[in-house]
């Protein structure tokens, strides 16, 4: 049986919740610890927007649903580390808080 999408818009939440927490504790460009932490909250973040149905992202065209769908790819396939923490700072910190706004009003709006 499918989960309803609604499960996985709170795992996105959980996700970016998760993030800022590991962002208390110190910088991802530092601590190795804290940055695969943070790569594998994005990971669970991207997969889980492959659930939310398209009717609910058409009502968010400025989100890049698709590139962060396929962000995950990049993460989980990165055997040859061309991905960088500053890159994963720069997506947390330019989209990832456009991405919660975004699944908090769907949730709020079922």
């Amino acid at each position: 049986m499918k989960k309803d999408w609604t499960t996985y818009a709170k795992h996105i939440l959980d996700a970016t919740d998760k993030i800022k927490r590991i962002q208390q504790r110190g910088d991802i460009l530092q601590d190795d610890i804290l940055y695969d932490a943070t790569i594998r909250n994005l990971q669970t973040l991207s997969e889980a927007t492959q659930s939310i149905p398209e009717s609910c992202k058409s009502r968010y065209p400025d989100i890049p649903w698709h590139e962060i769908s396929g962000f995950r790819n990049i993460l989980v396939h990165n055997y040859l580390g061309d991905i960088d923490p500053l890159t994963i700072k720069t997506v947390i910190d330019h989209y990832l808080p456009q991405l919660e706004s975004c699944i908090r009003e769907l949730l709020r709006d079922e």
